[in-house]
């Protein structure tokens, strides 16, 4: 029996199956490749759900860890420590003035963004708790966030659904605007959708829901778990956004998780300052969240994706990978519609394909199939040029063969 096919049935005996895993057990990775537990190498083009935003082992992220592993762990939240301040001055140069919660996850940052949301509409004796999302998104996995995730097959089988959640269409603003109540305290969305397929909003839709929002005092939610900390070419996907007269579209509320922790778990709630005063002692917290060595690791990246100029790159990479997968004749009645922004890229299929991923793993690369038929690129943003390149025309070559 080989040493694979032994991970594999340990596995089997003490992992629970809720995940469709590929029969493959990952042993290490260097930058943008991964190596299994036979010794055969592999190209990254999704980065762990987008969540190895450096890729692997990068040496920034590995000595940052290090030191700070070897100064401080773990004190709780009831004192301060260096890492954690500083990761949050950061955020407050790149990002809207705001104030930072740190969590655990994604998800988590959502879960903290609707009940602030709430506390907000709860205010002076008002009872205004409902929270609009979209069809299509998807806001995590706990059951709060199941109710504002837009796709019910998330949903089928741990109902009683949590109330005070709606769904409504996606980029249909009059809908949108129709369902906003007297009970209505905030929208959650997502700049560019991620589990749905990649979805671009309308041209003028977040301004306008920002606008909603300023005129019926409304707390707006931008969940950028996906598409922060660089990966669409901007520092956030909403900084691509703009209203009448090229103002800046930004939201009360921004979430982060996924790539901001290179890998590790970390989530942020990122709020307005008049917004987060009301978070006081004892309305929300966090056992681990904001941990010395997450801080060091989250705060690095940043550091490195700015001293190495990587949303330009970022946006040089993807704008050459959207003109070559829409010019490919080869794709001709395999592909609907290619979109996305930087390195966060989906390929609408016409049909859901049968062991595309398999197949791309047969190929040495990884890549990543949602929404039934959209595949999605989502590589880390140091990926070498070659490489991006190679992959591309690699996932050309296997759609073609479909």
């Amino acid at each position: 029996m080989s040493d694979m096919q032994q991970w594999l049935e340990r596995a089997g005996r003490v992992l629970i199956g809720n995940y469709g895993r590929l029969p493959v057990v990952m042993a290490r990775g260097q930058g943008a490749h991964v190596w299994d537990a036979a010794g055969r190498q592999y190209l990254d083009l999704f980065a762990g759900f987008g969540g190895g935003i450096l890729g692997h082992a990068h040496p920034a992220l590995v000595e940052a860890a290090s030191e700070q592993a070897r100064r401080l762990w773990h004190v709780g939240n009831v004192y301060y420590n260096e890492p954690q301040i500083e990761y949050a001055e950061q955020l407050a140069r790149i990002a809207f003035a705001g104030r930072a919660f740190f969590c655990h996850s994604g998800a988590e940052a959502n879960e903290a963004a609707c009940k602030l949301a709430r506390l907000r509409g709860h205010q002076d004796g008002a009872k205004r708790g409902k929270i609009l999302s979209l069809a299509n998104s998807f806001h995590g996995r706990t059951l709060a966030m199941l109710a504002a995730t837009g796709n019910a097959k998330y949903r089928a089988g741990f109902g009683p659904e949590v109330p005070g959640f709606a769904n409504i269409p996606f980029g249909d603003f009059d809908a949108l605007a129709a369902a906003v109540d007297d009970e209505t305290c905030g929208i959650i969305m997502e700049p560019i959708q991620g589990e749905g397929g990649i979805n671009h909003h309308p041209a003028e839709y977040p301004a306008r829901v920002r606008e909603l929002c300023d005129q019926r005092q409304l707390t707006l939610i931008f969940d950028e778990v996906w598409t922060g900390c660089g990966r669409t070419g901007k520092w956030f996907a909403h900084q691509h956004f703009t209203g009448p007269g090229g103002a800046k579209v930004e939201p009360d509320i921004m979430t982060l998780g996924k790539a901001v922790g290179g890998g590790l778990p970390v989530g942020v709630m990122w709020a307005r300052p008049e917004l987060a005063k009301l978070l006081v002692p004892g309305t929300h917290g966090c056992t681990l969240g904001g941990n010395g060595i997450a801080m060091a690791v989250a705060k690095t990246i940043f550091d490195v994706i700015e001293r190495e100029n990587l949303l330009e790159r970022t946006t040089l990479l993807g704008e050459w990978a959207l003109a070559r997968l829409r010019g490919e004749p080869k794709l001709q009645g395999k592909v609907t519609q290619v979109r996305g922004r930087g390195l966060f890229l989906g390929i609408e299929l016409a049909q859901p394909p049968e062991k595309l991923v398999e197949a791309a793993v047969e190929r040495g690369l990884l890549i990543n199939v949602t929404a039934g038929k959209v595949i999605r690129l989502a590589p880390p943003l140091t990926i070498p040029r070659d490489e991006w390149e190679r992959g591309v025309n690699t996932v050309i070559e296997l759609v073609a063969g479909l």
